[in-house]
C-alpha cells in the first residue's frame, strides 16, 4: 500500500510556478489604484495646537483631582479593618531538628520538653506517666518507645465546621511504655522550676547529670529527690496533623540507647 502510494506521488505532475519566484496572482483579483491614489493625495487634517493643550490641561485636571481624593491620609481611615494588631502572638514553626529534655526528680515523674534550640522557650511541656527512676532502668535496656495517644475530637455536626486544634494542644494523653500502658500522661505549663533546669542547661546540647533541687512550692517535693536531667537533639518527623514522632540522635554514632516518643491522635 505504501508502495502504492509512493507512485501515485511520483506521477503527480510538478507545476512550473514551483520553480518560479513571481507571485501568483488570482484570476478574480482587481488592482485598484483610485483609493490609494486618493488617500496618498488628502491632505491630513492636524488638531489646533490650542485644543491639544486643552485636552492635556484637562487630562491632568482630572488626575490631579483623582490623586487628591485617594490620598493616603484619607483613604487609610476609612480602612481601618486592614490593620493588622500588633499583640496576637504566632507560634514559631519547629524544624526538623530540635532540643529534648527529660527531666524530674528520682522519685517523681519526669518530663519532656521540647525546644526549637536550647534557648528558646519550650513549645510542647508533657508530665510522662512514669518515675525518673523507672526511665533510667528503662534507658539501660537500649531501647525505649514512649507512645503518647489522644482521641480525636468528635466530627462537625452536618453543614458545620470541625474545630481544628493542633496536636499539641491537646491536654490529656494515655501513655505506653515498650509496648505496655503506664497511665495518663498530661501537658502542663511551665513552672519556675522548669525554667530553672532549661536556663541551668541551655549551654548542654547533649548530655545528662543533676542539676541542684529549687523547691518551687509544690507539696512534697524536696522529698522526691535530686534532679536529674537528660538532653538531646531529637529529630521531628510529621505524619499528618494527627501524629508526631521524636527521635533521639546519637552524636556519635556509636549505637547507643535509642528512644523515641510518638505523639497519636487516634
Amino acid at each position: 500500500m505504501m508502495r502504492q502510494h509512493e507512485q501515485i506521488v511520483a506521477s503527480l505532475p510538478r507545476n512550473s510556478s514551483c520553480k518560479s519566484s513571481s507571485k501568483i496572482i488570482p484570476a478574480s483579483f482587481t488592482r485598484s489604484t483610485s483609493n490609494a491614489d486618493a488617500f496618498h493625495h488628502k491632505a491630513l487634517v492636524r488638531r489646533p495646537a490650542a485644543a491639544l493643550h486643552q485636552t492635556r490641561s484637562g487630562v491632568s485636571t482630572f488626575l490631579r483631582s483623582l490623586i487628591s481624593i485617594f490620598t493616603f491620609p484619607s483613604f487609610l481611615p476609612a480602612c481601618r479593618w486592614l490593620h493588622i494588631p500588633t499583640h496576637l502572638s504566632v507560634t514559631p514553626s519547629l524544624g526538623r531538628k530540635v532540643t529534648g529534655t527529660l527531666f524530674g526528680h528520682r522519685r517523681g515523674h519526669v518530663s519532656f520538653a521540647v525546644q526549637d534550640d536550647p534557648r528558646s522557650e519550650p513549645v510542647l511541656l508533657i508530665e510522662l506517666a512514669l518515675s525518673t527512676s523507672t526511665l533510667v532502668k528503662e534507658m539501660s535496656s537500649g531501647l525505649v518507645r514512649i507512645a503518647l495517644e489522644c482521641e480525636k475530637p468528635p466530627p462537625a455536626p452536618r453543614g458545620g465546621r470541625a474545630a481544628a486544634s493542633r496536636l499539641f494542644a491537646e491536654p490529656a494523653w494515655t501513655m505506653y511504655c515498650n509496648g505496655r500502658k503506664c497511665g495518663y500522661a498530661a501537658a502542663r505549663a511551665w513552672t519556675e522550676s522548669d525554667r530553672h533546669v532549661l536556663r541551668t542547661v541551655q549551654s548542654v546540647s547533649v548530655g545528662a547529670g543533676v542539676i541542684p533541687v529549687v523547691d518551687d512550692g509544690r507539696k512534697g517535693s524536696a522529698a522526691e529527690g535530686e534532679l536529674l536531667y537528660m538532653r538531646a537533639r531529637f529529630e521531628r518527623v510529621v505524619g499528618s496533623r494527627d501524629s508526631e514522632a521524636f527521635y533521639m540522635l546519637n552524636p556519635d554514632g556509636n549505637g547507643g540507647p535509642e528512644l523515641s516518643i510518638f505523639l497519636l491522635r487516634i
